[in-house]
């Protein structure tokens, strides 16, 4: 899947629990599991706003593409690395 979703990360930094950020953003919590796991299919713009107020950030710090190509390779490529 290209797109990785960083929730964890962010939510790691701050110390937050799920219930909370889920409460917080107005998700349930088994939503914020869906979109941690990478199964979600679409994002909502307000649900990313809410997201993005709640934990102080920015989209790119939730959300991160990943070629395929990259993936299928075994090396996967991420951020600068990627113009090196």
């Amino acid at each position: 899947m290209p797109i990785i979703v960083r929730i964890d990360v962010e939510l790691a930094k701050r110390k937050m629990s799920v219930g909370e950020f889920a409460e917080r953003v107005g998700l349930t919590p088994s939503n914020v599991a869906v979109l941690k796991n990478g199964r979600a299919k679409a994002v909502r713009f307000s649900t990313l706003e809410a997201m993005c107020r709640v934990l102080e950030c920015q989209p790119g710090d939730l959300l991160e593409w990943v070629d395929d190509d990259a993936e299928h390779d075994g090396a996967v490529v991420r951020g600068d690395e990627a113009a090196r």
